[in-house]
C-alpha cells in the first residue's frame, strides 16, 4: 500500500472566526477574586484581564499566522487524523532528522525560536555540522492536527503514528527524537517500540511512574523528590483529574469561553515557568495569545484531553524492560518535578544528564537557546548514524 503523500499547509483562520472571539471577548463575565491572592488559588483575575484585553484590542493574529507560515508546514491522512506538521529543512552539510513532539497545553508554536536554531546553527554561532532536519508535528487531537469525532490517541498510538510519519510517508530509515511533557512520554513510547529507527532521544520531561520504591534511608537529592511528588500530587494534580475523569465536563465551557480558555491555559504556564517573579517579562502576552488562539480557532480542547484520560484508566505506557536506545535528559530548574538520576537508570540508556541554569516546563519556549545546544551535543557524541 502506498504511503499517503502530504500537501503543503498554509494557517488562515477565517475571519468570521476572529470576528466571533472578538464579540466573545468583549461579553466576557468576570468572577470575584480572593483579596491579595494572586496566582495562589490559580489564574490572577489581573493577569487573565489584561490578557484578555490585548487579545481582543491590539494582539495582531494575522502577523502570527505570518511568522508560523515562514516555516514549511504540511498535512497528511494518517491513521484517521489530517496530521498537521512543520517539515524545516536543515542548513548544513548532513542534517540529521529530528522528530520535535510538544505536550499539554502547548503547541508547535512553542518551536518557533527552536526550530531555527536547530536548522541553521551557524546562524546562531553554532557549527552549522550540527544542523537538523526538524519534523514537528501537532499532536492528533491537538490545535491543526484536530477535527471533531476523529479518533482519539494515547501517548503510545502517538509513537506509532509518528515511526509511520518518519519512515513510511517522509523516508528516514532512521532519525533523532525530542521530546517535553506528553512528548516526553511519546519518545518515549516511539523508542520502547521501535529502536531500530532511533539514533537516540533527548528529552526535557522524565516519563516515570511516581509509585517508585523509595529507599528507607533517602539521600538529600532523593528526600527533595520525595517532597516534590507530595507536593504535585496535593496540591497540583487538579487539572489532572477532572481531564482524566471527566473532561467532557470542562470542555463545554471552555470551547464556549475564550477566557475561560485562557485562564485554564495560562495558569500552567505561570505556574511551571522558571519567570522569577516576572512572568509578564519572561513570557510575552502575544506569545502566550499565539499558543492559546491556536486552542480556541481550532476549536480542539476537549480532544487534547484524552492522553490524560488514556494514563488513568489504562495500563503504564512503557515497559518495565529497559529501553535500549541512547538517551539524554536535560532537567530544567522549574521543571514540575525532579527525579534523581538513578530513578531513571533502570528504564533508559541514560548517555547525558544536564542540570540547567535557568528554564521550566516550557524550555523550548522559555530558554530555547539552551535546549538547542544541548540537543545539539547530545547528538554530536553520538555521531551522525548513531
Amino acid at each position: 500500500m502506498a504511503a499517503p503523500s502530504p500537501e503543503p499547509f498554509l494557517l488562515d483562520v477565517p475571519q468570521e472566526t476572529l470576528d466571533d472571539l472578538r464579540a466573545r471577548l468583549e461579553r466576557t463575565r468576570w468572577p470575584d477574586e480572593i483579596p491579595q491572592s494572586e496566582w495562589r488559588y490559580g489564574s490572577n483575575l489581573g493577569y487573565v484581564q489584561r490578557l484578555v484585553e490585548r487579545w481582543g484590542n491590539g494582539f495582531d493574529w494575522r502577523a502570527q499566522e505570518d511568522e508560523f507560515n515562514a516555516f514549511d508546514q504540511y498535512r497528511v491522512p494518517l491513521g484517521g487524523v489530517d496530521l498537521h506538521f512543520i517539515h524545516q529543512p536543515g542548513v548544513g552539510p548532513d542534517p540529521m532528522p529530528l522528530l520535535l513532539v510538544h505536550g499539554w497545553p502547548g503547541s508547535v508554536w512553542e518551536f518557533h525560536d527552536l526550530i531555527p536554531r536547530l536548522t541553521d546553527p551557524a546562524r546562531f554561532g553554532g557549527d552549522p555540522a550540527d544542523a537538523f532536519t526538524v519534523v514537528a508535528p501537532s499532536l492528533p487531537g491537538y490545535t491543526l492536527s484536530y477535527r471533531p469525532g476523529q479518533p482519539r490517541y494515547d501517548v503510545g498510538q502517538m509513537g506509532d503514528l509518528f515511526a509511520e510519519l518518519m519512515t513510511r510517508v517522509l523516508g528516514y530509515e532512521r532519525f533523532a527524537a525530542q521530546g517535553g511533557d506528553w512528548g516526553g512520554y511519546v519518545v518515549a513510547c516511539l523508542a520502547a517500540g521501535h529502536a531500530e529507527r532511533l539514533v537516540g532521544i533527548h528529552l526535557n520531561f522524565l516519563p516515570i511512574r511516581q509509585d517508585l520504591p523509595m529507599p528507607a534511608e533517602p539521600s538529600e537529592e532523593e528526600a527533595a523528590y520525595q517532597e516534590e511528588l507530595r507536593f504535585w500530587q496535593a496540591e497540583e494534580t487538579g487539572y489532572h483529574a477532572i481531564q482524566g475523569t471527566k473532561p467532557q465536563t470542562i470542555a463545554y465551557a471552555l470551547t464556549d469561553s475564550p477566557a475561560g480558555l485562557a485562564g485554564w491555559i495560562v495558569e500552567k504556564f505561570q505556574t511551571w515557568s522558571d519567570h522569577r517573579g516576572d512572568f509578564e517579562g519572561w513570557l510575552a502576552l502575544d506569545s502566550l495569545l499565539t499558543n492559546i488562539t491556536l486552542y480556541w480557532v481550532t476549536g480542539a480542547i476537549n480532544s487534547t484531553f484524552w492522553p490524560y484520560y488514556a494514563i488513568r484508566h489504562g495500563p503504564w505506557p512503557l515497559p518495565d524492560a529497559r529501553i535500549e536506545v541512547p538517551m539524554a535528559y536535560a532537567s530544567f530548574p522549574r521543571e514540575t518535578r525532579h527525579p534523581p538520576r538513578r530513578f531513571a537508570e533502570p528504564f533508559f540508556d541514560v548517555r547525558r544528564w544536564t542540570e540547567m541554569p535557568r528554564g521550566g516546563h516550557f524550555a523550548a519556549l522559555e530558554v530555547p537557546d539552551l535546549l538547542a545546544e544541548d540537543v545539539a551535543v547530545f547528538f554530536r557524541s553520538l555521531g551522525r548514524d548513531g
